[in-house]
């Protein structure tokens, strides 16, 4: 045992974990009892610097037991040829796929022992030799498949062997990879061609004259990876019926033998004609095709097939892409691609994600592809399919600084090497980085990768923190590489390494959707201008907020809401400070500018709530009582009335501004946004109502009344949104030996100074106080006591007034007179039962409500309020049953509607389906009216029916960036239709 356990320490000094090892390098001859045997020291230390040992000595223990005699050719060349050690025992350490190949295939060794040809001209004749029969023709079928699948296999094995034998043996040659990525290109052409090959074989017909195959994508641009899907569009003449057998028979066998052929991008996708004619192409691209379909010509490369009939689609194409940018829908088109992107990753994998995630290939690519489109239209010499080829043409152009562009190639490069290691493993398509708890896997794509341990780090923790700081360079790269640029096409100083002129910056900002780029430009001048702190800040600022800007529906109007801000708040010390500090901060403001007009004008007022958009815990910091009585207690300590309104006013501004913001970040729902804005208006009252009672004490000397002020409608239902008034009905009681006369007088002094002073013009939404639903309307008193309260309803009270005291709840001031009010008028709006006659007012004055205050053209399907299934539909509804039946349902004594809402089924009063989807259209119209004041900064209760309006709103509402807002449109009325079937049974026929 103890000899057991010295020889196995021994082998795994080697790197050696399994415990068969020992025993599989007994069997090779290269272990003896003392340790290793002297001739294979070199074999062994060579296994020892594989990604994997125990993986590369599995795959030679399998070689051997497949062929003894290839075996031991095999094993002398491992001792005494140190290249083709390093090769071969990189690939064994490196692929288990490729280690199955070659146990399939023993003699496969031998095609790296010489020197390795890698032009194209040699891949396509192994290729096509191996489809050889022994007389010379052409195999067809199975037998086809087959001999192109072990040909492929085994060039692949090549350009493997020398991709990482310097991982195992130092000082040997190191491709590049663009040179590997164009080695795997060539390598698929020819697989396409020899696939052809069989495809004329079987056809009896050659593609001459017939077909060309045209490489789009990764092959286009020379830049496979060593497992990927091939993207083809073929071009056809004369027989198209034989040139769509061709093809098809063609992706029938290298689908089986080598890769995926995928066509899809072809005109009219999977669901389009296989094969086409030149000008049936160009008719589809210049009457149908799609910005992203001009972005995937842009790497079209004829490969395969008839070289003339390739040049010609090549030339009709070219003009087509460099002219995409000028096509009226290329900025949307062109979003809806950046969306994509990264919208497609799942968040579990996002951080991990090679191709799609942030700072990822496809941010490369996209960002180089994008301004390829803009400046290649002028510039012959950005037109290379190579993304590497391009990107360093973009850097020599000027249209991104040389160093950016080198640091954006490197990381670039170093991603596709990664995902090349990770292809490998299994040679299987995958674009997803290890887990950073699985150690194992990171190691061995470090040790594949020559990954080195550093600052006392493991290889896998190495390649770890290098993958995160390359993923981390790209998305800063990605966003100076847009926008840095075009700072400095607006500065006053020329810099010598980015060229970019006024005009291609203008062109790259309406690529990127702002719709006027030359104010845009000047927005940004004015932001940068001069040499101070503040301008140094905004240039490190803008890249990013200018790329944000670009994803939300308003890049413009963010933009010039931000300069407004930035103006406004420059002498505030910390505003720069924490826009620089704080990136969520940064990322939340340029949302809500690019999306709401509310917001920015009350930002400039209430600065301070900008620090709070940092995170939900901020912004959510209180409760609405909280918020209520902090307001009450800071009006209170005001020294007069003028300062306790004025104090009302900025703390309201305040929270209305938090309340937005929190409800334009999907922080509350539609209930707590109405409660939290009734409960500020509710404080707001009260402080003023209590300020202007104690002037008017003071000036008297006395206190002739007690005062209560009722909420009515939304107040009253605790239901407001931003642009709603507050009805209210206010109530007095004469003190003791003051005449009912004198107590109204005191109480509507009191009453008009709340109204006046609220109500006085302001930049902040509206703060009106109406009592339009007081007995006799505007032509009664603004003020009654109880007792005349009393006597006119008991007199002259009609239905439609019993239907708004539902609502009614005491907010402010005498609390013993505000319950005797609400105590009086409960039998009146709950009566004991509600007869026909009244049934039938109650109708015919909703039906006359809709039609003579529905605006002129609206459309009554969009219509929050008066439209179908709208506010007054579903609470016309709930208020007639309150009345004929909230007598015997207690339940049903509630002012909200929601809660009435919830009680109806219990009482079985309505169905469960019925109340659902009344409350699913009264949120969905409240939010849209919601939606509507904070986009547009003004009280609306129409749907946008189209335009950015139309896009902010369904943003607002939950639709992703990119997606078609007329879906919104079809859900709202899908929604409302529904509920206003309900309301056809419950208000009219029930």
């Amino acid at each position: 045992m103890a000899d057991r356990a010295r020889t196995t320490a021994s082998a795994a000094r080697y790197g050696f974990t399994d415990p068969r090892a020992e025993g599989q390098l007994r069997v090779a001859g290269w272990w003896a009892d003392g340790g290793p045997a002297e001739p294979a020291a070199d074999v062994l230390a060579a296994l020892s610097r594989t990604a994997d040992p125990d993986l590369a000595l599995r795959g030679l223990d399998r070689i051997r037991e497949a062929d003894a005699a290839e075996w031991t050719d095999l094993e002398e060349r491992l001792r005494t040829h140190r290249t083709f050690r390093g090769r071969f025992l990189s690939v064994l350490g490196t692929s288990s796929a490729l280690a199955d190949f070659l146990a399939a295939n023993p003699d496969q060794w031998r095609s790296l022992t010489g020197d390795k040809c890698t032009d194209s001209a040699c891949y396509r004749e192994a290729l096509r030799t191996a489809l050889l029969a022994g007389d010379s023709s052409v195999l067809t079928g199975r037998k086809a498949e087959h001999a192109l699948k072990v040909a492929y296999r085994g060039q692949l094995l090549g350009i493997a062997a020398a991709d990482l034998g310097h991982v195992v043996e130092a000082g040997l040659e190191h491709p590049s990879y663009a040179e590997v990525a164009a080695q795997l290109t060539e390598l698929a052409e020819a697989a396409l061609a020899a696939g052809l090959i069989v495809a004329e074989a079987e056809a009896g017909a050659s593609a001459e004259g017939t077909l060309a195959i045209i490489a789009m994508g990764k092959c286009g641009g020379r830049e496979l990876n060593y497992v990927s899907d091939v993207d083809v569009i073929f071009v056809g003449e004369g027989d198209l019926g034989l040139a769509t057998r061709l093809a098809s028979t063609m992706m029938r066998v290298v689908d089986k033998a080598c890769f995926e052929v995928d066509a899809a991008l072809r005109p009219e996708g999977k669901a389009g004609a296989l094969v086409r004619t030149v000008d049936s192409h160009h008719g589809y691209y210049q009457k149908w095709a799609k910005t992203w379909e001009f972005q995937a010509l842009l790497k079209a490369r004829p490969v395969a097939g008839d070289a003339e009939l390739g040049r010609q689609y090549a030339e009709m194409v070219a003009p087509l892409v460099w002219s995409a940018a000028d096509r009226e829908n290329f900025v949307a088109e062109v979003q809806q691609m950046r969306r994509r992107v990264e919208g497609h990753v799942p968040s579990e994998h996002a951080e991990r994600e090679l191709k799609l995630g942030r700072g990822g290939l496809r941010d490369v690519e996209f960002a180089v592809q994008l301004l390829q489109l803009v400046h290649g239209r002028v510039d012959a010499d950005l037109r290379s399919p190579s993304t590497m080829d391009a990107l360093a043409a973009l850097g020599e152009g000027g249209y991104v600084g040389r160093q950016d562009a080198a640091e954006l190639g490197a990381s670039y490069e170093f991603l596709r090497m990664i995902e090349h290691r990770l292809q490998l493993r299994r040679m299987r398509r995958t674009h997803l980085f290890p887990a950073s708890s699985d150690t194992t896997e990171l190691r061995i794509i470090a040790r594949a990768s020559g990954i080195k341990t550093t600052g006392g780090k493991s290889q896998g923790e190495s390649l770890l923190a290098e993958f995160r700081r390359h993923g981390k360079g790209i998305r800063r790269l990605h966003e100076k590489i847009f926008y840095r640029p075009l700072l400095q096409s607006v500065a006053n100083v020329p810099a010598e390494a980015l060229r970019l002129t006024t005009k291609q910056a203008a062109s790259r900002l309406a690529a990127l959707g702002y719709t006027a780029p030359d104010g845009a430009l000047q927005h940004i001048k004015t932001l940068t201008a001069g040499v101070s702190r503040r301008a140094a800040i905004q240039q490190a600022l803008l890249p990013v907020l200018l790329d944000l800007f670009a994803d939300t529906p308003d890049p413009d109007g963010g933009l010039l809401s931000y300069r407004k801000v930035s103006e406004a708040l420059e002498d505030t010390p910390w505003y720069l400070r924490v826009l620089r500090d704080e990136g969520t901060v940064v990322e939340n403001l340029a949302f809500l500018l690019g999306t709401s007009r509310l917001v920015p004008d009350l930002l400039v007022r209430a600065p301070e709530v900008l620090q709070l958009l940092g995170g939900p815990a901020r912004l959510l910091g209180r409760t609405p009582a909280e918020v209520a009585t902090s307001l009450r207690a800071a009006v209170r300590r005001q020294p007069g009335l003028n300062a306790a309104v004025a104090a009302a006013r900025s703390l309201r501004r305040h929270e209305l501004l938090r309340i937005a913001c929190a409800d334009l970040l999907g922080l509350l729902d539609v209930p707590e946004v109405c409660e939290a804005l009734s409960s500020v208006w509710v404080a707001v009252l009260q402080g003023a109502l209590a300020a202007a009672f104690r002037q008017r004490q003071a000036e008297l000397g006395r206190t002739p009344a007690r005062i209560a002020v009722i909420g009515m409608g939304r107040l009253g239902g605790a239901e407001l949104g931003y642009g709603s008034d507050a009805d209210v009905l206010f109530v007095c009681e004469p003190s003791e030996g003051v005449s009912d006369a004198d107590a109204v007088k005191f109480a509507s002094s009191v009453a008009e100074t709340v109204r006046k002073m609220l109500g006085a013009p302001s930049s902040d939404p509206a703060l009106e106080v109406d009592a339009d639903l007081r007995p006799e309307g505007r032509s009664g008193p603004l003020v009654r006591t109880l007792e005349s309260y009393r006597a006119y309803y008991a007199r002259w009270g009609e239905v439609w007034e019993a239907q708004a005291l539902l609502r009614a709840r005491f907010i402010a001031g005498d609390d013993e007179l505000g319950a005797r009010f609400i105590a009086m008028i409960d039998p009146i709006r709950y009566p004991p039962g509600l007869d026909a006659t009244k049934a039938r007012e109650i109708r015919r004055i909703k039906a006359r409500v809709e039609t003579e205050r529905m605006p002129r053209g609206a459309d009554a399907t969009l219509h929050t309020k008066l439209g179908r299934g709208g506010l007054a539909d579903v609470e016309w509804t709930v208020q007639l049953l309150q009345l004929q039946h909230a007598h015997e349902v207690e339940g049903l004594r509630t002012t909200s509607t929601l809660d009435a809402l919830a009680v109806l089924p219990e009482a079985g009063l309505a169905e469960q389906p019925e109340t659902d989807s009344l409350a699913e259209a009264w949120l969905l119209a409240t939010r849209v009216r919601n939606a509507g004041m904070l986009v547009r900064g003004k009280a609306v209760d129409q749907v946008p029916g189209s335009g950015r309006d139309l896009t902010a709103v369904a943003r607002v509402l939950g639709q992703s960036a990119g997606d078609d807002p007329g879906e919104f449109l079809d859900t709202y009325r899908r929604i409302t239709r529904r509920a206003h079937a309900v309301v056809e049974h419950l208000f009219y026929e029930a």
